[in-house]
């Protein structure tokens, strides 16, 4: 047998195989190559002003994974105080991400925005101390009602702070005798979405339990609201200032802050323990604060449309202690983590339209300068 013609045909087979060969994983290379180019093509990177309170949210890697792979979202946030979003350039912006309605209606008249997002919502409620509850108890102002604490006389409690009363006025008060003044401290009025809530509460409560819907109303709780924050001395424009001061500095520090619900259950839901010592007392009324996105761009608009509908992105901000549309994924996060919360709040107010709740801080900041 002529060996060379049978070995001809043979290396020029596996001549061609090994071409063949090489010609299929090339093409396969470039197409991943060009499936990877359109996938980044595909993605779109917005901006945002956010307010403070749901940085961690938009940090967390599940959140950015979700808004990448199922929507071809990449976001890039600034912290802003939600009242402050408003008065920024937007330009450079894809949205605007505020805490309470009426920082998110004046947001979408100045950015023209025809329409907004309702992601998810927490109602507002006073951060406290264990030791400080029994005083309150006794002094008619607090009351404990299936495992949660309630301000049931916060008419009273609003009062003595407009008197300047002391923490050692209280009577048999032998665990807290200072003389530091009972107060609510909370951010700026000025800037901040949750001090304007105290406002809305404290304005609604001196109104004879009714929203202040007109001027004269306004004029007629402006001075005693006024003082609820002209004797704070200094506040931040963000809410996670001193809701950081009561986390790090204690009952010394921060007897009671005005904050939002979600910054306590967050909060104590990333502890190993939670801090037993921290009490969350729940205003009679309290009001819930919305989260309203409002989009700038298409690009802002897509993230919007997600973050109000996604289930995913839902049950997830239901673990950063938020509100949603769907019970459940609230129910589900505060058992998970063995916390304890309301699961419905049945005295729940409106705060005043946002031109008298405007006129109301307007005044208010007259009074600072």
């Amino acid at each position: 047998m002529n060996i060379k013609r049978v070995l001809g045909p043979l290396l020029a087979l596996a001549l061609a195989a090994g071409i063949g060969s090489a010609i299929y994983v090339s093409a396969g290379r470039k197409a991943e190559q060009r499936s990877a180019e359109a996938a980044a093509a595909a993605v779109v990177e917005v901006r945002g002003m956010i307010g403070s309170e749901k940085e961690s949210f938009f940090l967390d890697p599940q959140v950015a994974e979700v808004l990448l792979s199922k929507y071809g979202l990449r976001v890039k946030t600034e912290k802003v105080g939600s009242r402050e979003i408003a008065s920024r350039d937007f330009k450079g912006y894809d949205f605007g991400f505020p805490a309470g309605a009426p920082a998110a209606i004046a947001l979408q008249k100045k950015a023209r925005a025809p329409q907004t997002f309702p992601t998810f919502f927490t109602p507002m409620a006073v951060a406290s101390w264990k030791q400080l509850v029994p005083l309150l108890e006794h002094e008619g102002i607090v009351k404990k009602n299936n495992d949660a604490f309630y301000i049931v006389d916060m008419r009273r409690l609003l009062g003595m702070i407009e008197k300047g009363a002391r923490w050692r006025d209280l009577k048999d008060n032998t665990v807290y005798s200072t003389a530091k003044s009972i107060l609510i401290n909370s951010t700026d009025v000025r800037k901040s979405n949750s001090a304007a809530m105290y406002l809305a509460l404290a304005s609604y409560v001196l109104n004879d339990s009714n929203v202040v819907d007109d001027n004269a109303q306004a004029n007629k709780v402006l001075p005693q609201v006024t003082a609820l924050f002209q004797r704070q001395g200094l506040q931040e424009s963000s809410s996670a200032g001193p809701f950081e001061d009561y986390t790090t500095m204690g009952v010394g520090k921060a007897p009671l802050v005005m904050i939002y619900e979600s910054q306590f259950l967050e909060y104590q839901s990333r502890r190993a323990q939670p801090n037993a010592d921290m009490v969350l007392l729940y205003p009679q009324p309290t009001l819930y604060t919305k989260h309203i996105l409002v989009p700038f761009t298409d690009g802002g608009r897509k993230l919007g449309q997600a973050l109000a509908s996604d289930p995913a992105l839902q049950k997830l901000a239901a673990q950063y202690g938020y509100r949603t549309s769907s019970p459940e994924y609230f129910t589900d996060f505060l058992s998970a983590k063995k916390l304890q919360a309301p699961a419905v709040l049945v005295d729940v107010i409106d705060p005043p339209s946002y031109e008298i709740l405007e006129r109301m801080i307007q005044s208010i900041e007259q009074k600072f300068q």
